[in-house]
């Protein structure tokens, strides 16, 4: 790599977390920002190609096990059949709806390209839709139905894509043999990733060393997509099973494993999404230059047609399945506000563009610049419309997660409380054992105590939001922040003594480890 690819990544990389971090403090979504501000920039630089392989072998591998092991495979598994039909069954109607319109508006286009194109477009990206949805309190069942639909959806796009592009370079478009393919590809996945899930438990039992868990925890996504998909099998399939599998064991490994991998990958996330919603409105100078050919105001009646038809195929699935599921007396079904904003969340992502940008060049260049350009203005229509708008849907329409979260609070504090009750058990038992326990342990039984109570007590005071009577400050929220100043006044003191040079650097360090994760407790 040249000095100047290094430094053209690196300010990309730089400016992409810059932008993250203004959406952070302002409480923006990260995603829409950082794809507005690469079409702005997009003409005052130099063009950031995006490589297909950099986005499906290095991007995706590890957004989709993060995504995964973040998930809960029990809630997820409520809601398999919604996930099915969005996954499976949209992404179906979704490539034969463009596919049809595209071929319609193109004739000259080949039918197989045109149903390529559908596919391309097919998978929704739910990462923006579930950012805003987590901060507007969006309803548990909701956002766990978009990130089960992210999950598997590419795998039915990228096979559907296959197919399509297969027919397009001499063969015949066969839409039950592409079935059969993708029946094989999603077997093979779930295969290779139980048999890898497997391993890695059996591995991570026996390390029980939190530096070496996370660190392989690095490679795991990659080495089980590149596995995958060396044997034609699904490398999306395959990661989410790894992920899903040792996500819902993780309470097996120990607490420094659980603390460091959840450092590492919410620093991961944040990189790798920051650089890649940025890549995507940076490819506005290469895609606008690929149709300089074409009649201005008929490509952008084509771009129009293209994103109306992906939007409203995925409100017309929806309708559709939640009538017949109502008429089957269903259990679960969405309500009609549920079902709006699931449609409205059907924003597009990097995927699709990768998949757009990795058409063999074989296909005339023509058709290769036309599809590259539709699925472009497809992705930032929908992040741009939907994305935007997607706050202000959820607030009209009073969706909300409140009764969800008291629920959750009265769970919390009723298993602490259950907790509680087994730790005295326990300590009791352990006190018959000891004998009589002189002055000095006395006082750390009842250290232990005090502490199990205080913890019990304060999920018990959230449930009235964490105030008082009168709204007064809590026992428990005073403790907290009479702590806090306590452990910052205690930090300066080691500062000053590493400075006047009667501490050393290292056992500074360690102290301040210490105070760290006690505050991080009173944090939590």
């Amino acid at each position: 790599m040249n000095p100047t690819m290094g430094l053209q990544l690196l300010l990309l990389a730089g400016g992409a977390i810059g932008v993250a971090a203004v959406a952070r403090r302002k409480g923006w979504p990260a995603p829409l920002l950082l794809v507005a501000a690469g079409l702005l920039v997009s003409p005052l630089v130099p063009a950031v190609p995006l490589q297909p392989e950099l986005v499906l072998y290095v991007f995706l591998p590890p957004l989709l096990y993060s995504a995964a092991f973040d998930s809960s495979y029990l809630r997820l598994r409520d809601v398999r059949r919604a996930v099915a039909l969005l996954s499976i069954g949209l992404v179906l109607f979704t490539t034969a709806a463009v596919g049809l319109v595209v071929h319609l508006l193109l004739p000259q286009l080949p039918l197989a390209l045109a149903f390529a194109l559908g596919a391309i477009i097919a998978p929704p990206d739910a990462v923006a839709a579930v950012a805003v949805g987590r901060r507007l309190g969006l309803p548990r069942r909701a956002l766990t139905i978009l990130v089960g639909e992210s999950l598997f959806n590419d795998a039915t796009a990228l096979t559907l894509y296959r197919v399509a592009v297969g027919a397009a370079l001499g063969g015949t478009l066969d839409m039950w043999h592409g079935l059969g393919d993708f029946a094989l590809a999603a077997a093979g996945g779930v295969a290779i990733g139980l048999v890898v899930a497997f391993v890695m438990a059996w591995l991570f039992r026996h390390t029980r060393d939190s530096l070496v868990e996370n660190t392989l925890m690095l490679l795991i996504p990659f080495a089980t997509y590149l596995a995958a998909e060396s044997v034609h099998a699904s490398g999306v399939i395959a990661v989410v099973i790894v992920g899903l599998y040792l996500g819902n064991r993780m309470h097996l490994q120990g607490f420094g494993t659980r603390l460091v991998s959840d450092a590492v990958w919410k620093v991961t996330d944040f990189f790798l999404e920051a650089v890649v919603f940025a890549l995507i409105g940076l490819q506005l100078t290469t895609v606008i230059q690929g149709i300089s050919g074409y009649d201005p105001w008929a490509v952008a009646g084509y771009a129009a047609a293209v994103l109306a038809v992906t939007i409203v195929s995925r409100f017309v699935w929806l309708f559709v399945v939640t009538r017949l599921m109502k008429l089957l007396r269903r259990s679960n079904v969405p309500t009609g506000p549920q079902t709006v904003i699931l449609g409205w969340a059907g924003m597009r992502g990097v995927v699709s563009l990768a998949a757009a940008f990795a058409i063999p060049p074989d296909i005339p260049a023509r058709d290769r610049a036309m599809l590259l350009f539709l699925t472009f203005t497809t992705v930032i229509g929908t992040l741009l419309i939907q994305g935007t708008t997607f706050p202000a849907l959820i607030r009209r329409l009073r969706v909300s997660s409140e009764q969800e979260q008291y629920e959750d609070r009265l769970a919390e504090a009723a298993a602490q409380q259950a907790a509680l009750e087994a730790g005295l058990e326990e300590l009791t038992r352990l006190i018959a054992e000891q004998g009589e326990p002189d002055e000095i342990q006395k006082q750390v039984i009842d250290q232990l105590r005090e502490k199990s109570w205080r913890r019990s007590l304060s999920a018990w005071e959230r449930l009235g939001g964490g105030t008082g009577q009168g709204g007064a400050e809590t026992p428990s929220a005073l403790y907290r922040r009479l702590r806090r100043d306590m452990l910052q006044a205690e930090r300066q003191v080691f500062v000053r003594l590493r400075d006047e040079r009667r501490l050393d650097d290292e056992v500074m360090r360690d102290v301040m480890a210490q105070l760290d994760f006690e505050e991080a407790i009173l944090e939590r």
